[in-house]
C-alpha cells in the first residue's frame, strides 16, 4: 500500500472534459477518507504571487519584536511567539503568525461579524500581496467543496451559500530556530487536528509536516514549492460524521540544520451559524456527535488552544 498521500489536478475538475471532472470528484473524496489530506497540482493561485507571498512574510517576521507587536489584534494580526498550543497542552508551539481575514464589507457583515483585519507598516505591496492570495485560496477552497459535495449527496453549490462569508483566515506561521532553552517536549506545532471544513496550506519553505496514518505511524507530507496541501479539519468531520475524518498532524523539530521554516495555511470557515449536525447521507456511518453550530464550535476550540 502506498504511503504517499495522492497528488491530484484541479484543472482535471475545472476543465472540459467530463470524465476527467469525474474522476477528479471520486479521487478527492478517496483520498481525503483515507488520509484526510491530498495535494493539488495545476490549480488556479499563480507561482509568482506564492513566490511574492513567501519573500514579504519573510520580510514581516524579520522586523523588531517592537514592530510586530503593534500588530497585535482581534483574531487579526500578529500572535507572538509561543502565543498558541495544542489542544489539551499546556506547552506552546515553537511558532509565531500573522493572521488575515476576510474583508469586513457590508455585504460580509450582513452575514458574519468580521473583525478588521490589521496590516503591517513598511512593507510595501503586503496588503495587495495577501489580498490577492486570500482570495486565491478562498476561491480553491469553494471549488474542492463543490467537488465534494455529489460524493456525499449534496448539490454541487450546497456549500457555497454556506462558505461565501465565512471567517476564513490566512495565517502566515513562522518557526524560528529551535531555542536552546525551549521547554521540554516543545515542538514546532504539536500534534493537533485543524478546526475548519478545510485548510489549504500553500508547500512550505522548509520540511517537518507529518501526518498521523491509521496504524499509529507519522507519514511525511511534503511537496515542490507551487503545490498546494489541502486536509480535511474537524469541522467537515462533524458534518460527514466521520466519513471524511480530520487527521492528526504536527510540524516536528528540525533534524537538520537549526533554520527557520515559513508556512502559509488558509483555514476555510463555514458561516458561524451553521449547523455541524451530520448530514443525511452520513448519518448511518457512527453515533453522531451532538449538534453544534461552526460559531460556537469554532469559540470552544480557540479557548482550547490559548487564541480566546
Amino acid at each position: 500500500m502506498s504511503r504517499t498521500v495522492p497528488e491530484l489536478r484541479l484543472s482535471d475538475f475545472t476543465g472540459s472534459d467530463p470524465a476527467a471532472r469525474a474522476r477528479f470528484q471520486d479521487d478527492l473524496f478517496a483520498s481525503l477518507r483515507r488520509w484526510g489530506f491530498v495535494i493539488l497540482t495545476d490549480h488556479n493561485v499563480p507561482t509568482d504571487l506564492l513566490d511574492r507571498a513567501y519573500q514579504l512574510s519573510a520580510d514581516l517576521f524579520q522586523q523588531p519584536e517592537a514592530v510586530k507587536l503593534r500588530g497585535v489584534g482581534n483574531l487579526r494580526g500578529y500572535a507572538p511567539f509561543g502565543k498558541e498550543h495544542a489542544r489539551g497542552s499546556q506547552t506552546p508551539d515553537l511558532k509565531e503568525f500573522w493572521q488575515i481575514g476576510r474583508e469586513p464589507t457590508r455585504e460580509a457583515l450582513a452575514v458574519e461579524p468580521l473583525p478588521d483585519n490589521v496590516w503591517p507598516q513598511g512593507l510595501p505591496g503586503f496588503r495587495e500581496t495577501f489580498s490577492a492570495l486570500y482570495a486565491g485560496l478562498d476561491e480553491t477552497g469553494r471549488l474542492l467543496l463543490s467537488a465534494l459535495a455529489p460524493s456525499l449527496n449534496l448539490a454541487g453549490d450546497w456549500f457555497e451559500s454556506r462558505v461565501r462569508y465565512g471567517p476564513s483566515v490566512l495565517r502566515l506561521l513562522h518557526y524560528p530556530p529551535v531555542p536552546a532553552d525551549a521547554p521540554a517536549g516543545a515542538v514546532r506545532s504539536a500534534a493537533h487536528e485543524d478546526i475548519n471544513l478545510l485548510t489549504i496550506l500553500v508547500a512550505a519553505r522548509g520540511a517537518g509536516l507529518q501526518l498521523l496514518d491509521r496504524d499509529g505511524s507519522w507519514v511525511a507530507v511534503e511537496t515542490e514549492p507551487g503545490k498546494l496541501i489541502v486536509d480535511s479539519g474537524d469541522m467537515l468531520a462533524r458534518l460527514t460524521n466521520g466519513v471524511i475524518p480530520a487527521t492528526t498532524h504536527r510540524v516536528v523539530n528540525p533534524d537538520g540544520p537549526n533554520v527557520s521554516r515559513y508556512s502559509m495555511p488558509f483555514f476555510l470557515h463555514p458561516h458561524s451559524d451553521l449547523s455541524l449536525a451530520a448530514l443525511p447521507s452520513c448519518r448511518q456511518a457512527r453515533t453522531p456527535e451532538p449538534e453544534i453550530t461552526a460559531g460556537a464550535f469554532l469559540a470552544q476550540r480557540l479557548r482550547e488552544i490559548g487564541l480566546a
